[in-house]
Order: structure tokens, then sequence, then C-alpha cells
């Protein structure tokens, strides 16, 4: 079995805005007469989508929302989240992300990403860092209704993969996601997915239990490495759950 793809988070692997989302959710609360978040509601947001964050820190405060107010408060949040960004000279984009990209692309790998963040965030990002042509397929928050850690963004990436390149015959199996929490690591497992753990929001102990790979940065990811595992079949085993 061959690598065919990565697949990567968005939040926390490519692009360092945690700070940007904790803080709009807050003030989208505050707006709503809510208190913010607390440090484990924070914590426990870290990984999943947009919508089930919100669905649970409303439900925490004994707020029942339809439908389409929880779309109008995602939209409200999309909107301020592209003003914030707009307002940033530079995009604090990860380190290492264009040099493995590149290497890749050398490799013939395909590239997608699977993320809970809206589609209009993640488009805003790549289009501005001029990365949106190396990313086949995106699978954003608003294209499903679960959130990480099940398993149904990164098997819709597959999808949408081999939709894209029939000829690919594409198996969760020969895919590598690369994912910054708990949360995203079990989704890609789930899938029957290699994942590479980066250090950029948990600590690399932490990861390393439940990850194939573990890296403090992207730039230390030996990709040759992990292709002639795949080549190999020789994968690691996968201890536990984070």
């Amino acid at each position: 079995m061959s690598l065919k793809a990565i697949l990567f988070d968005f939040n926390g692997v490519i692009i360092n805005d945690e700070r940007i989302h904790l803080q709009l959710i807050d003030e989208i609360l505050i707006q709503e007469n809510l208190q913010p978040q607390k440090v484990q509601e924070r914590q426990a947001s870290l990984g999943r989508s947009d919508r089930a964050c919100f669905q649970e820190l409303l439900a925490n405060r004994g707020r029942v929302v339809s439908d389409d107010s929880l779309t109008q408060l995602l939209n409200s949040k999309a909107q301020a989240y592209v003003l914030e960004v707009e307002k940033l000279e530079k995009l604090p984009i990860y380190p290492g992300l264009e040099d493995l990209i590149y290497q890749a692309r050398s490799r013939n790998l395909h590239l997608g990403i699977v993320s809970g963040a809206v589609r209009q965030e993640i488009e805003l990002v790549l289009n501005r860092a001029k990365l949106a042509e190396y990313f086949t397929v995106i699978v954003a928050g608003d294209d499903i209704t679960t959130s990480k850690p099940k398993p149904d963004g990164y098997l819709l990436a597959v999808e949408r993969l081999n939709q894209e390149y029939p000829e690919l015959n594409l198996l969760p199996q020969e895919c590598l996601a690369i994912e910054d929490t708990p949360a995203g690591i079990a989704a890609a497992k789930r899938a029957q997915m290699q994942v590479v753990g980066v250090a950029n929001t948990y600590p690399f102990h932490m990861l390393q239990r439940c990850c194939n790979w573990t890296v403090d940065y992207l730039s230390d990811l030996e990709l040759e490495r992990v292709q002639k595992i795949f080549s190999g079949g020789e994968f690691q085993a996968i201890v536990s759950e984070c």
C-alpha cells in the first residue's frame, strides 16, 4: 500500500489563529447576553467544528436555538473572522507549511483540508496566503453535520478526491492526516488513516501516545521516510486514544 494523499487540519496546523477564534466566540456569547467561555470549555472546543462548539456552549447556558438561528451565529462569526484576518499585516501561517507542500507535490501526492471551520474562513486564508491552488479538496464545517472526533469529514475527503481523480482509487488507509488536537487525531484514526501529530496546540508527549508520528514543527516531518513506511506496510502501532 502506498501513500497517495495528505489531508491537513486547518486551524492549528495551517494557521495559528486560536486566539482569534476564542475571542470571536466570546464576543458572540456576550452579544447574546450569555457568559463567555470557561477555561474547560475553551479546551473542549479545540479541534471541533464551530457548529458543535456553539451547540454545546448554548446548551450549557440553557439556550435552545433553531438550526437557522445557529447558522446565523456561525455566519456572524465568519464575517467577524474575515474582518479580523484582514487587519493582519502578515498571516500567522505555521513555518514549514510551504516546504511540506512542495515536498508532497514533488512526490505527486494529492492534498486536501478537513476542518470544522466554515469554508469562507478557510478560503479567505488560502487565497490570501496564495495556497489555494495546492488543495484540490476542502471539507469544511458547513459540508457535514457532524464534528471531529467523528470520522465523517475525512471519509468525505476521500470520496471527493476519488470523484476528482477517478483513476486514483484512493482508500482511507492510503492517506496521511496531519492534526494538532485529540479530537482531530481520533477522527483520522477512526477513518483508518495514519496520523501525524504536530505539537502546535498540545504538548509533544500527549500527542506521541496516540499518533503514528509526532513532530514539534511541520518542518520536522520526514515525508520521504513516512512514504517508505507506507510502501513497506510497516506502520507504527497506535497505542491509545489521546
